[in-house]
């Protein structure tokens, strides 16, 4: 007897996309600090910006994250390095070149290769703000750098033949103008004007021609507010060389209170003022007057206070897990959940770590890091759900709808740290052979410290399916080693921050208040990340066995 197999079974498809890229000097496209490379999965694009010093020739790809553990393949020639370019997923730290690409043609195509090839396209452009700022003029000078020239209108009292000029930035902050009209008292722009201009990235000289003309048009003065819970920021155009003074009122109220001028910066033709000390949800007028124009009077309104349910972690509930321990939860039964904790994950093996106490004449949050079986577990709570358990890691969506500003948080908490005795390179996957190496082995015999911390943030949402239930995940949490992805606090989307880290004995009820760092200030929060862990580096199964944290009444504040 015999027989024939014919192999016609297709490859499975399995896309890679580009989850995450970074370069070295990235910004944002105004060069107002970083922001995030734009990734269009449709068109298989990525779109990056850098400063005006960045040399593209040789530009270090600083993060290269891909999906379905895909291959990556440059084009050919545009590796400084080709023989150390990565061809997997990377995160490079400072000082390496390995992955170094020349970018000076503007873009460069990569393949990421599983069963199929899926070409990509990574788009680098710089950032050069050119600027210019001379008296008497009238709006913002209209910059050209395709055809490299330059027009100004100034008031038409201005004598054209003998103007100030206070900024003539055409290559950029960190490029040359020759000659510098900056350097005299005045200059003739009476006729079109020509300058040599280089830019920091580059010495070849570019001619560019400035044209200076008088008109008719008023000055005046555009303005407008973002705001916040309990400030806001007036920003807007004025007449060059004049100073903004910017007043408002309560809703309800005529008299005019003036906002404080060490609050407020002046460029050239634009301002910006910040007003604090607001109060959430009122309306407010505000008017600007800079030399003798006046703007017209507007309105903003401040933004309501929004506060954390169940912060005095008085509601717990359980059930009987799969395992047949007892899940201890964050919420009364049937009631929704806010907060979750890591139990979810630990009672597969073991008893909940985190749960509630009742001591003090409190209840509070009793958060215990214990060794579970095969794995160090951290007590911790966060806002968020506990999805589930991938192997022995558990997979978290961190975050809740949020869309207000509070400037601090408030907590009462006790702490009793411990020595580190597991930095979680000893234990291994349950589906394999994958051993962890530890990112934190040296910490061994080291006190350990708890982590409490707030984030404000506009993410993305993302959406992850288990059995049959598809969540929306505003910070999406994996602490599987081979594809960890946990908290990022460099992330561009992060708009506030502030944390406590402890690695002491804290032995009575201590209240602790923390002040929001305002990243950007003229972004609103979409969703809320607070997180507190008995031991900081719990993530990676890194802590001491006796590390217990203790938090209670955890409130925000609108100061």
């Amino acid at each position: 007897m015999s027989c024939a197999i014919k192999d016609d079974i297709p490859y499975p498809i399995r896309e890679a996309v580009i989850t995450a890229f970074e370069v070295e000097g990235q910004c944002s496209e105004s060069d107002n600090g970083y922001s995030e490379a734009g990734i269009n999965k449709t068109t298989r694009t990525v779109d990056v910006y850098v400063g005006d010093t960045v040399d593209l020739s040789a530009l270090t790809i600083k993060r290269f994250e891909v999906s379905n553990e895909a291959t990556i393949i440059p084009e050919e020639g545009v590796c400084i390095y080709p023989n150390q370019f990565p061809k997997t997923s990377f995160w490079r730290t400072n000082g390496d070149t390995s992955s170094k690409v020349n970018f000076s043609n503007g873009a460069v195509r990569f393949t990421l290769q599983t069963y199929q090839d899926y070409e990509w396209t990574i788009r680098v452009r710089q950032v050069i703000m050119r600027e210019v700022h001379i008296e008497g003029q009238v709006g913002e000078a209209v910059v050209d750098p395709i055809n490299q020239n330059v027009i100004v209108y100034v008031a038409s009292t201005k004598n054209l033949s003998a103007i100030k000029v206070h900024k003539f930035s055409l290559g950029g902050p960190h490029g040359t103008v020759t000659p510098d009209p900056t350097q005299s008292d005045t200059y003739d722009f009476s006729r079109v004007q020509t300058f040599q201009v280089t830019t920091a990235a580059s010495s070849k000289a570019q001619t560019w021609q400035v044209f200076v003309y008088k008109t008719d048009a008023a000055e005046t003065i555009e303005v407008s507010a973002f705001a916040r819970s309990v400030s806001a920021t007036i920003s807007g155009s004025i007449p060059m060389g004049t100073q903004p003074d910017v007043e408002y009122h309560a809703e309800g109220t005529s008299e005019w209170t003036p906002a404080n001028m060490s609050q407020m910066s002046v460029n050239g033709t634009r301002f910006t003022a910040d007003i604090t000390g607001l109060r959430p949800g009122i309306t407010y007028t505000y008017r600007v007057t800079s030399g003798t124009a006046v703007s017209e009077e507007q309105t903003f309104t401040t933004v309501a206070e929004q506060h954390l349910l169940n912060g005095g972690f008085d509601e717990w509930s359980s059930i009987i897990a799969s395992s047949g321990k007892e899940l201890w939860q964050p919420w009364a039964e049937g009631d929704i959940s806010y907060w979750s904790t890591g139990n979810a994950g630990a009672t597969t093996v073991g008893n909940s770590n985190s749960t509630y106490k009742d001591e003090d004449g409190r209840r509070f949050a009793n958060l215990q890091s214990k060794y579970i079986v095969i794995k160090f577990a951290a007590g911790n709570i966060f806002t968020g759900d506990y999805i589930e358990t991938n192997g022995t890691n558990g997979v978290l969506s961190f975050g809740r709808p949020f869309t207000a500003y509070p400037t601090k948080m408030r907590f009462d908490y006790k702490y009793k740290t411990s020595t580190i005795t597991k930095d979680g390179g000893d234990w291994k996957e349950a589906w394999g052979d994958y051993i962890s190496r530890s990112m934190y082995e040296n910490m061994k015999g080291k006190p350990d410290s708890c982590s409490i911390y707030i984030a404000l943030g506009d993410w993305d949402p993302v959406s992850y399916t288990s059995r049959g239930v598809t969540y929306t995940c505003p910070y999406l949490i994996r602490t599987r080693p081979s594809a960890l992805h946990l908290f990022d606090m460099n992330d561009s989307h992060l708009i506030a921050f502030a944390q406590l880290t402890k690695g002491e004995d804290v032995s009575t009820w201590t209240t602790e208040t923390l002040t929001l760092d305002y990243r950007v200030r003229d972004r609103q929060p979409k969703y809320i990340i607070v997180v507190a862990s008995s031991s900081k580096y719990g993530d990676y199964f890194t802590g001491g066995e006796e590390s217990l944290l203790q938090i209670d009444n955890i409130e925000l504040l609108y100061e």
